[in-house]
C-alpha cells in the first residue's frame, strides 16, 4: 500500500516492519515523531527514558536479551548519549540495534549546528542517511540487516527537512524475527582493559568489511547524465536541492551509506567526470574523505558550512540562477517565538527582571525568557547546564555574595540532567538558589510525559517523582512552592531564598497553559477609561496584549485570564467580563 508520510513516521514505520519490539528516547525536535509514530504500533514497546544516554544503554540491553531494538535523539542528544555509544562500538550487539539522530542544520529548535556524522567516524559505527520518506522506511529495515551483519549498532541519521517533509512510501507487512538467545560472552560483552583490547581489533577489521560492503551498496548509486563536465557527490536533502536545480543534466553519486564511505567506487566516479564538486550541508564531511582519497575536489569552497543549502543555492553556484520571483510592496515583519500568552514562566520571568538578577537558563521553551522585553536570562549553554553553571558562578564568587543569582530549569530537563547538578550543589555547600520551572509536561517538543508528571508514553499511568521530596532527599533543607501566576508571592519567594545562608529550591509550579485539560478563565478586558497607555502591562510582552492610539487592548481569542497583566496595571484597567 502506498501512503504518504513524514520522514519520522516513515522512519517509525520501517523499524515496525523489520520486528524491532524494543524503543526508548527522549525527545528532541526534529527526531521526537519517530518514537511517538512508533508507539502507536502494539507490537513495539515504546518509552520515553530521562536522557539519551539511558535511552541508548536500554536500547543496548534488549539488542543484548535477543530483540530488535532502536534508541532516538537529536543531534545534541548523541553528545549525552556519546559514553555507551563507543563502547557499544567495540561489544557489538546481539539482535540488531539502530540508533536514530536527527541534525539541524539551519538552527531552527536548536543550539548549535552540529554535524553528527563526525560521531560515525569517530565511534567507528555504519551510518545511513536517507533523503525523503521512502528510503527513512527503506533505510530503517536494512540498518537491521548491516547491524546484524557487521555485528554492530548502525546510525540512521536525518535532518530537519527529512524528518519533516512527506513523501509517498509503499509499506509492508511486518516481520518479526525470533529472539536471539542471550549467550555469556564476558570477553564480547564486559569491557575492560583485558577485554576491550581484544576487541578494538575486531573494530578495525569490521570498518575495512564495511567499506568492502559499501563498493557495493545499492543505497550509494550513479545516476548518470548526459554532461560530464560535472560530476556531483551528494547526501541526504542536499541530493534533493541538486535534483530540483540541476535535475539529469549532470551525473551524481548519491550516498546512503555515509560512513564509511566506499573508496574504489568514489575514484571511479571523478575519473569519469571534468570536475568534481561535492554538496553537502554543514562541514566538509565528504569533501575531506575524497581529498584523503587524492580527488581534485571543490566543496566548501562553493557552499558555507553555515546554514541549510537550498535549491536556489545550488541553482546559483552550479547552474543557471532561478529568477526570484516579484518583491512585496511591504517587508514582511520578523516573528520571533514569544511565550505563550497564559504561559505559566512569564511571571516568574517578569519577577526575576524587576530584581534585575543574573539568570542562568536552560534549554526548553522557558528559554524564551531570554527574549525581549523581559531579557531575563543570561547563559544557556545545554540540558542541565544551569544548575552546575549556577554552582560554578556562585562558588567562584560571582553571586552568592551578592545573592543576585539564580539557576531556571524546567521539570523535564531537571530530570534529563539537573539532578546531578542539585545533588553537586548540596554535597559541595553551595548557597545557591535553584527555580524548577514545573509546567507539568516536555513543553518545548510537543507536550511528552515525563518522570514528573505521572503518565508514560502512551498515556498510562505510570510512577510520578516527587519534585518536593526529591530535593530534600539529596540534601536540599529549603524547598518551596509558589504560583506564578502570583507575582507578590513570586517575588518574596525569591528574595527570601536568595538571603537564606544555605541552598534552596523554588518549584514554580502550573501547567502549561496549552495542554488540553487546563481550564482557562474568561479573558480580560481593558477599561479605557481607567487606561493610562503608561506601557506596564507591555512589561511581560503577552501576545494578547497590544497598544494602539487609545490605550492597551486584548485580543480575547488569545487572552487566558490568567490576570498577570493585572497585577501590574496601577489603574486597574484590567477585568473581566461580568457574568449575566
Amino acid at each position: 500500500m502506498k501512503i504518504l508520510m513524514l520522514g519520522n513516521e516513515a522512519a517509525a514505520r520501517g523499524l515496525f516492519e523489520a520486528g524491532c519490539t524494543f524503543v526508548s528516547s527522549y525527545p528532541g525536535t526534529p527526531s521526537t515523531e519517530i518514537t511517538e509514530a512508533a508507539a502507536k504500533y502494539g507490537e513495539i514497546y515504546a518509552e520515553w527514558a530521562p536522557n539519551e544516554k539511558v535511552a541508548m544503554e536500554a536500547a543496548f540491553g534488549a539488542s543484548l536479551a535477543g530483540r530488535r531494538s532502536f534508541c532516538g535523539m537529536k543531534h545534541v542528544g548523541l553528545n549525552v548519549a556519546a559514553d555507551p555509544l563507543f563502547t557499544i562500538s567495540y561489544t557489538g550487539v546481539n539482535a540488531g540495534m539502530i540508533i536514530g539522530v536527527a541534525d539541524d542544520a539551519g538552527m531552527h529548535s536548536s543550539q548549535n549546528e552540529q554535524d553528527s556524522r563526525h560521531y560515525a567516524a569517530s565511534a567507528k559505527i555504519p551510518m545511513l542517511e536517507p533523503s525523503d520518506s521512502a528510503e527513512a522506511l527503506a533505510f530503517a529495515k536494512l540498518g537491521y540487516e548491516l547491524s546484524e551483519r557487521f555485528d554492530t549498532p548502525v546510525l540512521l541519521k536525518m535532518c530537519t527537512r527529512i524528518s519533516h517533509s512527506q513523501g509517498v512510501v509503499e509499506t509492508s507487512e511486518r516481520v518479526e524475527p525470533a529472539q536471539k538467545p542471550y549467550e555469556k560472552t564476558p570477553q564480547k560483552y564486559i569491557m575492560m582493559p583485558g577485554y576491550a583490547k581484544k576487541r578494538h581489533p575486531v573494530v578495525e577489521e569490521r570498518t575495512k568489511a564495511l567499506i568492502a560492503y559499501a563498493e557495493i551498496a545499492a543505497c550509494n548509486r550513479i545516476e548518470d547524465g548526459g554532461d560530464h563536465s560535472l560530476g556531483i557527490i551528494t547526501d541526504s536533502t542536499s541530493y534533493q536541492y541538486v535534483k530540483e536545480a540541476l535535475g539529469d543534466r549532470y551525473p551524481v553519486f548519491k550516498l546512503g551509506l555515509i560512513w564509511p564511505m566506499p573508496e574504489q567506487k568514489l575514484r571511479e566516479f571523478a575519473a569519469s567526470v571534468e570536475r568534481l564538486v561535492v554538496v553537502e550541508e554543514l562541514d566538509g564531511f565528504v569533501e575531506s574523505h575524497c581529498r584523503d582519497l587524492g580527488l581534485a575536489v571543490e566543496g566548501k569552497s562553493l557552499f558555507s558550512p553555515i546554514d541549510e543549502l537550498s535549491q536556489n543555492l545550488v541553482a546559483a553556484k552550479l547552474g543557471t540562477p532561478i529568477e526570484a520571483g516579484p518583491k512585496l510592496a511591504v517587508p514582511i515583519p520578523p516573528r520571533p517565538p514569544v511565550m505563550c500568552a497564559g504561559c505559566p514562566h512569564r511571571g516568574l520571568f517578569y519577577t526575576l527582571s524587576k530584581l534585575k538578577l543574573t539568570v542562568i537558563g536552560d534549554i526548553g521553551c522557558y528559554t524564551l525568557g531570554a527574549a525581549m522585553p523581559l531579557n531575563a536570562i543570561d547563559s544557556v549553554i545545554c540540558m542541565g547546564a544551569s544548575v552546575s553553571g549556577l554552582h560554578g558562578f556562585n562558588k567562584a564568587g560571582g553571586g552568592a555574595s551578592d545573592g543576585k543569582t539564580v539557576a531556571v530549569i524546567g521539570d523535564s530537563t531537571f530530570m534529563h540532567s539537573g539532578m546531578t547538578g542539585l545533588v553537586n550543589i548540596a554535597y559541595n555547600d553551595s548557597h545557591s538558589t535553584v527555580i524548577i520551572l514545573d509546567n507539568s509536561i516536555t513543553g518545548m517538543t510537543g507536550h511528552q510525559q515525563n518522570p514528573t508528571t505521572g503518565y508514560n508514553l502512551k498515556g498510562d499511568p505510570a510512577s510520578k517523582v516527587d519534585l518536593e521530596a526529591f530535593c530534600r532527599a539529596v540534601g536540599i533543607g529549603r524547598v518551596r512552592v509558589v504560583d506564578p501566576y502570583d507575582l507578590d508571592a513570586c517575588e518574596k519567594a525569591v528574595r527570601e531564598e536568595l538571603a537564606a545562608d544555605e541552598a534552596s529550591v523554588i518549584i514554580s509550579r502550573r501547567p502549561c497553559a496549552l495542554l488540553k485539560y487546563v481550564r482557562h478563565k474568561a479573558p480580560l478586558a481593558v477599561d479605557p477609561a481607567k487606561c493610562k497607555a503608561c506601557k506596564m502591562c507591555m512589561k511581560i510582552g503577552c501576545p494578547a496584549i497590544s497598544m494602539t492610539p487609545a490605550g492597551a487592548k486584548v485580543d480575547n481569542t488569545l487572552c487566558t485570564g490568567c490576570g498577570v497583566c493585572s497585577q501590574l496595571c496601577k489603574f486597574g484597567a484590567f477585568s473581566a467580563p461580568r457574568e449575566g
